[in-house]
């Protein structure tokens, strides 16, 4: 898949097979907008991977962006469970992975001259993503995966937020949503030797949320999502990467009266992975905001553990 495997410079073995796999899938982060690397990566069908990751994020933001605080400060410290399955659907590369997401979060803001303060301890929202490339990276086993040349891979996938977070009626902050949402997404990349670049584009699709405090309806407009990022790769197996999202948050109503102004929020990071044995990797990852129009500024940085079995 990377130059490695493609280049007679370098022998085929297991275990380069294995790093490669290793350190292509993404760790989602909790809560914000997703900078996922290597999500439509080319890897060899049946394999298995187990991460656990430890983040935390500082700064203006909630759960769910549709809702902003202006004077808000959130510090969320978070553990995500993650799995992913690679297999063959008509010979072609899928991917199903699942997310489950639990969070502690302690807040405050200013309101009326005066400091409120809360905390919220629970599980947040389940995302499962499935995911099939077109073309690029047909569905192989793992003999036959170290001959393939790596063509550009254009992909699709789906998203789905499942309500599975702690949530109160009564609150406007939650560690869930209380609601469905839908990803349709298509992804594109390229190998160049070294280099690795990557852009997704997608639409977030919501159900309304019915009990917003308490009785109240919530709806929301779509919002719009663009990632771009580009890795280079050393050949120790260690890589390096930028990554950037764009996202454009749809209108929220309340009772059909408008809520919030759209938002636009501009983010970039960086993401770092090195191999620690043959089927073992460490990844750091940080991102911040550039640029928002509705105060949502928040930091948020992300170490994950991530281990291969077939």
């Amino acid at each position: 898949m990377f130059y490695q495997l493609n280049k007679p410079l370098f022998p085929f073995t297991k275990l380069k097979i294995i790093l490669t796999i290793l350190i292509c899938f993404p760790f989602l982060s909790v809560f914000g907008q997703d900078l996922e690397p290597r999500v439509y990566a080319n890897v060899p069908k049946g394999i298995n991977v187990l991460a656990v990751g430890y983040g935390f994020i500082t700064g203006n933001v909630l759960t769910d962006p549709a809702l902003p605080i202006k004077d808000f400060k959130l510090n969320t410290q978070n553990i995500g469970v993650n799995y992913i399955r690679s297999f063959s659907i008509a010979k072609k590369l899928a991917r199903v992975q699942v997310s489950l997401p639990f969070a502690d979060m302690q807040g405050k803001l200013i309101q009326n001259g005066e400091e409120i303060t809360g905390s919220r301890s629970g599980m947040a929202d389940m995302r499962i993503r499935f995911g099939i490339n077109l073309t690029g990276s047909p569905a192989l086993d793992r003999k036959d995966f170290r001959q393939y040349q790596q063509k550009a891979i254009f992909g699709v996938s789906l998203v789905t937020s499942v309500p599975t977070g702690r949530y109160y009626e009564d609150k406007i902050i939650n560690l869930g949503n209380n609601r469905w949402a839908f990803k349709p997404e298509i992804g594109v990349s390229r190998r160049f030797t070294h280099l690795y670049a990557e852009a997704y584009f997608g639409t977030w699709f919501y159900t309304d949320n019915t009990e917003y405090l308490t009785n109240k309806v919530l709806k929301q407009n779509p919002t719009v999502t663009l990632q771009a990022h580009a890795s280079y790769y050393f050949k120790n197996q260690m890589w390096v990467g930028f990554n950037t999202n764009w996202y454009k948050v749809g209108e929220t109503r309340i009772d059909n009266v408008p809520l919030t102004k759209i938002i636009n929020d501009w983010r970039v990071g960086a993401t770092f992975s090195a191999p620690i044995s043959k089927a073992q990797s460490l990844r750091l990852q940080f991102h911040t905001g550039l640029m928002s129009n509705l105060g949502l500024n928040y930091d948020s940085i992300t170490l994950a553990y991530q281990y291969v079995f077939f």
